[in-house]
Protein backbone atom coordinates (compact mmCIF):
# COMPACT_ATOMS: atom_id res chain seq x y z
CA UNK A 1 0.00 0.00 0.00
CA UNK A 2 0.57 3.62 -1.24
CA UNK A 3 1.89 5.68 2.10
CA UNK A 4 -0.21 8.64 2.19
CA UNK A 5 2.06 11.84 2.87
CA UNK A 6 0.60 15.21 4.12
CA UNK A 7 0.18 16.94 0.78
CA UNK A 8 -0.43 15.67 -2.70
CA UNK A 9 2.49 14.23 -4.36
CA UNK A 10 3.52 16.21 -8.01
CA UNK A 11 4.15 13.76 -10.64
CA UNK A 12 5.41 15.20 -14.03
CA UNK A 13 5.11 12.45 -16.74
CA UNK A 14 6.58 13.39 -20.53
CA UNK A 15 5.02 11.56 -23.02
CA UNK A 16 4.09 11.10 -26.30
CA UNK A 17 0.44 10.39 -27.62
CA UNK A 18 1.73 7.68 -30.28
CA UNK A 19 4.20 6.16 -28.36
CA UNK A 20 3.19 2.98 -27.30
CA UNK A 21 6.17 2.88 -24.54
CA UNK A 22 4.26 6.15 -23.46
CA UNK A 23 1.18 4.37 -23.52
CA UNK A 24 2.25 1.06 -21.30
CA UNK A 25 4.05 3.07 -18.60
CA UNK A 26 0.85 5.52 -18.25
CA UNK A 27 -1.24 2.52 -17.86
CA UNK A 28 0.89 1.28 -15.86
CA UNK A 29 0.92 4.54 -13.94
CA UNK A 30 -2.82 4.87 -14.17
CA UNK A 31 -3.17 1.71 -11.55
CA UNK A 32 -0.71 3.12 -8.74
CA UNK A 33 -2.21 6.63 -8.91
CA UNK A 34 -5.71 4.90 -8.41
CA UNK A 35 -4.63 2.59 -5.68
CA UNK A 36 -2.51 5.75 -4.23
CA UNK A 37 -6.01 7.73 -4.51
CA UNK A 38 -8.07 4.85 -2.96
CA UNK A 39 -6.04 5.00 0.34
CA UNK A 40 -6.44 8.37 0.66
CA UNK A 41 -3.94 10.20 -0.80
CA UNK A 42 -3.36 13.28 -3.12
CA UNK A 43 -2.14 13.49 -6.26
CA UNK A 44 -1.39 16.21 -8.88
CA UNK A 45 -0.27 15.27 -12.58
CA UNK A 46 1.56 17.45 -14.67
CA UNK A 47 1.94 16.43 -18.41
CA UNK A 48 5.20 17.42 -20.45
CA UNK A 49 4.28 17.25 -24.35
CA UNK A 50 7.23 15.53 -26.18
CA UNK A 51 7.13 14.99 -30.23
CA UNK A 52 9.47 12.19 -30.93
CA UNK A 53 8.22 12.55 -34.54
CA UNK A 54 7.69 16.38 -34.48
CA UNK A 55 8.29 15.93 -38.35
CA UNK A 56 5.53 13.46 -38.96
CA UNK A 57 2.37 15.08 -41.24
CA UNK A 58 -0.58 16.48 -39.94
CA UNK A 59 -2.86 14.69 -42.34
CA UNK A 60 -0.95 11.41 -41.51
CA UNK A 61 0.47 8.25 -43.29
CA UNK A 62 -0.37 4.53 -42.42
CA UNK A 63 2.32 3.39 -39.49
CA UNK A 64 2.85 0.49 -41.43
CA UNK A 65 4.69 2.57 -43.88
CA UNK A 66 6.87 3.87 -41.09
CA UNK A 67 7.65 0.67 -39.51
CA UNK A 68 8.68 -1.24 -43.15
CA UNK A 69 11.00 2.12 -43.59
CA UNK A 70 12.37 1.41 -40.07
CA UNK A 71 12.65 -2.36 -39.84
CA UNK A 72 13.66 -2.46 -43.43
CA UNK A 73 11.58 -5.23 -44.41
CA UNK A 74 7.18 -6.49 -43.22
CA UNK A 75 8.11 -9.91 -41.77
CA UNK A 76 11.04 -8.01 -39.13
CA UNK A 77 7.96 -5.14 -38.91
CA UNK A 78 5.54 -8.02 -38.27
CA UNK A 79 7.67 -9.58 -35.74
CA UNK A 80 8.63 -6.34 -33.65
CA UNK A 81 4.65 -5.31 -33.46
CA UNK A 82 3.27 -8.35 -32.81
CA UNK A 83 5.70 -9.05 -29.69
CA UNK A 84 4.46 -5.24 -28.63
CA UNK A 85 0.61 -6.52 -28.99
CA UNK A 86 1.92 -9.09 -27.03
CA UNK A 87 3.22 -7.16 -24.32
CA UNK A 88 0.59 -4.26 -24.58
CA UNK A 89 -1.91 -7.61 -24.17
CA UNK A 90 -0.47 -9.02 -20.96
CA UNK A 91 -1.27 -5.12 -19.84
CA UNK A 92 -4.85 -5.12 -21.00
CA UNK A 93 -4.23 -2.79 -24.11
CA UNK A 94 -5.55 -4.05 -27.48
CA UNK A 95 -2.75 -2.54 -29.72
CA UNK A 96 -3.85 -2.53 -33.68
CA UNK A 97 -0.56 -1.39 -35.35
CA UNK A 98 -2.09 -2.47 -38.59
CA UNK A 99 -4.86 0.16 -38.20
CA UNK A 100 -2.96 3.05 -36.69
CA UNK A 101 -2.35 6.35 -38.51
CA UNK A 102 1.32 8.56 -37.77
CA UNK A 103 0.60 11.64 -36.90
CA UNK A 104 1.96 14.83 -35.88
CA UNK A 105 1.30 15.32 -32.67
CA UNK A 106 1.37 18.87 -31.76
CA UNK A 107 -2.58 19.43 -32.08
CA UNK A 108 -2.90 16.25 -29.75
CA UNK A 109 -0.71 17.93 -27.32
CA UNK A 110 -2.59 21.13 -27.33
CA UNK A 111 -5.90 19.68 -26.28
CA UNK A 112 -3.97 17.46 -23.73
CA UNK A 113 -2.95 20.74 -22.14
CA UNK A 114 -6.79 22.16 -22.97
CA UNK A 115 -7.56 19.09 -20.52
CA UNK A 116 -4.88 19.44 -17.88
CA UNK A 117 -6.34 22.93 -17.39
CA UNK A 118 -9.74 21.74 -17.05
CA UNK A 119 -8.82 19.10 -14.72
CA UNK A 120 -9.70 16.32 -16.77
CA UNK A 121 -5.64 15.61 -18.16
CA UNK A 122 -5.82 12.05 -16.89
CA UNK A 123 -8.58 10.79 -19.15
CA UNK A 124 -7.65 12.64 -22.13
CA UNK A 125 -4.15 11.42 -22.37
CA UNK A 126 -5.65 7.93 -22.18
CA UNK A 127 -8.50 8.58 -24.56
CA UNK A 128 -6.34 9.85 -26.88
CA UNK A 129 -3.55 7.05 -26.96
CA UNK A 130 -6.95 4.67 -27.10
CA UNK A 131 -7.72 6.30 -30.45
CA UNK A 132 -4.26 5.83 -31.96
CA UNK A 133 -3.36 2.55 -30.79
CA UNK A 134 -6.34 0.50 -30.88
CA UNK A 135 -8.98 2.43 -32.59
CA UNK A 136 -6.67 3.67 -35.64
CA UNK A 137 -8.08 7.38 -35.61
CA UNK A 138 -6.11 10.19 -36.71
CA UNK A 139 -5.50 12.42 -33.90
CA UNK A 140 -3.65 15.35 -35.54
CA UNK A 141 -7.56 15.65 -37.17
CA UNK A 142 -9.37 18.51 -36.31
CA UNK A 143 -12.74 16.41 -36.03
CA UNK A 144 -11.39 13.80 -34.13
CA UNK A 145 -9.94 15.52 -31.65
CA UNK A 146 -12.99 17.71 -31.22
CA UNK A 147 -15.27 14.13 -31.10
CA UNK A 148 -12.43 12.98 -28.59
CA UNK A 149 -12.55 16.24 -26.28
CA UNK A 150 -16.68 15.64 -26.44
CA UNK A 151 -16.52 12.51 -25.01
CA UNK A 152 -14.36 13.10 -22.17
CA UNK A 153 -16.04 16.50 -21.19
CA UNK A 154 -13.58 18.67 -22.33
CA UNK A 155 -14.27 22.17 -23.90
CA UNK A 156 -11.25 22.88 -26.79
CA UNK A 157 -10.33 26.62 -27.30
CA UNK A 158 -8.27 28.29 -30.59
CA UNK A 159 -5.58 28.94 -27.74
CA UNK A 160 -2.37 27.49 -26.09
CA UNK A 161 -0.76 26.93 -29.77
CA UNK A 162 2.72 29.31 -28.94
CA UNK A 163 2.99 28.14 -24.88
CA UNK A 164 3.12 24.61 -26.65
CA UNK A 165 5.63 25.45 -28.69
CA UNK A 166 7.36 26.83 -26.01
CA UNK A 167 6.83 24.23 -23.86
CA UNK A 168 8.11 21.58 -26.40
CA UNK A 169 11.38 23.43 -26.40
CA UNK A 170 11.35 23.67 -22.56
CA UNK A 171 10.85 20.08 -22.13
CA UNK A 172 13.97 18.93 -25.33
CA UNK A 173 15.94 21.99 -23.18
CA UNK A 174 15.63 19.64 -20.26
CA UNK A 175 17.86 17.10 -21.11
CA UNK A 176 14.84 14.68 -22.50
CA UNK A 177 15.36 13.01 -25.18
CA UNK A 178 12.67 9.99 -25.17
CA UNK A 179 9.46 9.22 -23.39
CA UNK A 180 7.88 8.38 -21.51
CA UNK A 181 9.79 10.10 -17.73
CA UNK A 182 8.11 10.12 -14.60
CA UNK A 183 9.50 12.58 -11.98
CA UNK A 184 8.08 12.64 -8.93
CA UNK A 185 9.03 15.10 -6.32
CA UNK A 186 11.72 16.45 -8.12
CA UNK A 187 13.43 14.01 -6.82
CA UNK A 188 12.83 10.11 -8.44
CA UNK A 189 12.93 9.74 -11.95
CA UNK A 190 12.22 6.73 -13.58
CA UNK A 191 12.71 6.49 -17.58
CA UNK A 192 11.32 4.41 -19.69
CA UNK A 193 7.91 1.94 -19.41
CA UNK A 194 8.44 0.77 -16.17
CA UNK A 195 7.25 -2.25 -14.55
CA UNK A 196 4.07 -1.35 -12.67
CA UNK A 197 6.14 -2.57 -9.11
CA UNK A 198 8.74 -0.01 -9.91
CA UNK A 199 6.22 2.89 -10.31
CA UNK A 200 4.72 1.67 -6.87
CA UNK A 201 7.98 1.56 -5.30
CA UNK A 202 8.47 5.19 -6.70
CA UNK A 203 5.31 6.36 -5.30
CA UNK A 204 6.24 4.92 -1.80
CA UNK A 205 9.22 6.59 -1.93
CA UNK A 206 7.94 10.25 -2.58
CA UNK A 207 5.15 9.78 -0.41
CA UNK A 208 7.42 8.96 2.82
CA UNK A 209 9.51 12.19 1.70
CA UNK A 210 6.85 14.22 1.25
Amino acid sequence: MTAVGSKPLRVEIALDLTCVHSYLGFNRFQRVAARHRAAGGGLDVVFLPFQVSPEAPPEGRPLSEVHLAFFGSAEQAARATAGMAAVGAQDGLELNFERAVHVNTFEAHRLLATAAHQGLGEPMAERLFRAYLTEGLNIGDRAVLDRLAAETGVRPTPDGAEELRAELTRVRALGISSVPQFRFTDTILLAGAQPEEALQRAFEAAAAGN
